[in-house]
This record gives structure tokens, sequence and C-alpha cells, in this order.
């Protein structure tokens, strides 16, 4: 009777801390995207993109991502930083029509850069970062990069939506966007337009203002909470081992 009661305090405390498990990973998972670090960019200069590319599915792994860079407000020179497992290719072409960029001329540009998986890839609950430097960034306003991921089942997830279509239709899949003269929008589904000078420096501030007080509450939320279940289970499993003692002590 005593092994019973107390291996039935056992399981109920592994079930606590499985749900916690879950309760932070459900929502981790629902919102992930593709995207990238950082967000802004000041025209002229050169960047380092960071792409985060999370495997949704819970049965297939990424096996290829494809990086389609602007043809409209070229990079006139695109290097990538090699993965472990991954090959990566720059597909440079003629665009459709010259393009000026800062004052120059560009008829040939990098358009795509193709990373493939060795192996086995991306797999599913995992995250990749992949890295270019691009440059220098054109004075424009914003700079979607759409990105294809490819999953060893044979699905293809097209991450091309820009501000403008989530605007009519937030259920697409955001394009990751690099915001040069314009300001990042507020949340992933709507675009916000930017001014310039003195108007676009206030509201560049505020957003980012509010986007570090969102962090930082959200972060100290989850830690309380995942302090919270910690506790829970750490009472139940100590619970388990009082009744056994005190058990063995009345035998």
């Amino acid at each position: 009777m005593l092994n019973t009661r107390t291996q039935k305090f056992t399981r109920l405390a592994i079930g606590v801390g499985a749900g916690a498990v879950f309760a932070i990973g459900a929502p981790l998972a629902a919102s992930a995207h593709v995207t990238v670090t950082p967000e802004q960019a000041d025209a002229g200069g050169w960047s380092y993109l960071t792409f985060r590319a999370p495997t949704e599915s819970d049965t297939a792994s990424t096996t290829k991502l494809e990086f389609h860079l602007p043809k409209d407000t070229p990079f006139t020179h695109v290097s990538y930083q090699p993965v472990t497992g991954w090959t990566a290719e720059v597909t440079e072409e003629t665009l459709p029509e010259p393009v000026d960029v800062l004052g120059n001329t560009v008829s040939d540009a990098p358009t795509e850069v193709v990373y493939t998986a060795e192996d086995g890839g991306i797999a599913p609950g995992q995250v990749q970062m992949f890295t270019l430097s691009v440059g220098p960034v054109a004075d424009t306003g914003s700079i979607p990069i759409p990105v294809t991921q490819t999953y060893s089942d044979g699905t293809v997830v097209e991450w091309a939506a820009t501000p403008e279509q989530l605007e009519e239709d937030d259920t697409l899949d955001p394009a990751p966007v690099l915001w040069v003269n314009d300001a990042p929008p507020a949340d992933d589904h709507h675009s916000a337009g930017g001014g310039h000078g003195a108007d676009h420096a206030e509201a560049a501030d505020d957003a980012g203002a509010g986007a570090n007080d969102a962090a930082s509450t959200n972060g100290v939320t989850l830690g309380l909470s995942v302090a919270a279940l910690v506790i829970a289970a750490g009472g139940v499993l100590l619970g388990a081992v009082a009744l056994s003692r005190s058990r063995k002590a009345a035998a």
C-alpha cells in the first residue's frame, strides 16, 4: 500500500512537470515563423542579417530554405555564413531593368541565396539560424525578403506576404522585412507607415520602447509561470517523500 501511494504522488509530480513544458511550448510554437534580426538598417550601410527558421511540422524536417532578395532595391553584394550540415549557393542575375542604388546604376545583382540540408535538416521542434552579409542598403522605406521553406515530406511554405498584404489578410504567412526609412510595425500582422526626420525618429523610438516593454513584461510573466510550476511540482514530490517517511515511522 505504501509503495502504491508513493507511486501515485510521483506520477502526479511528473504530470505537473509535463504540463509545465506543454504550457510553455504550445504558445511559442503557435507564434513561430521565419524572422530576421536586426529588423532595421541604415540606408547606404551594410548589415549582417540573421534569419531564424523554425520547423513547425510535427513529422517532417526542414531541408531547404530559399531567401529571395529584392530586385527593385537590390543589394550589390551578398555573402553567407556557412552552416554545419548545409550547403549554400548565391545566385546573381541580370535585373529586369537597371536600378539606381544610392546614385549608382545597377544592372546585375544577387537575387537568391539557397541553403540545402546535407543530412537531416531542421528536425521538428528545432530552429536554425542563417546569417547573410548584405549591402549597401537602398534608400527606401522597407525591404521584404521572402523565404521559401521546404520540408522533407514535400510540403512548401512561402513566407512571402508583405506588410501591405497583411493589412488585407492577416492569416497570410509574413515575409521577413528589413525596415529602413519606415518604422517597424507594432506587431507581426500590421504594417506601420513611417515618416522621415524627427517624426520618423520619434515613431521608431516609441515603437522600440513599446517592444522592449512588452518583451520585458512577457519575459517576467513567463519566468514567474515557470517558477510557480516548478515549485508546485517540487511540493508534490516533497509531499510524497514526507508521506513515505511518516508511513514508515508509523509502521
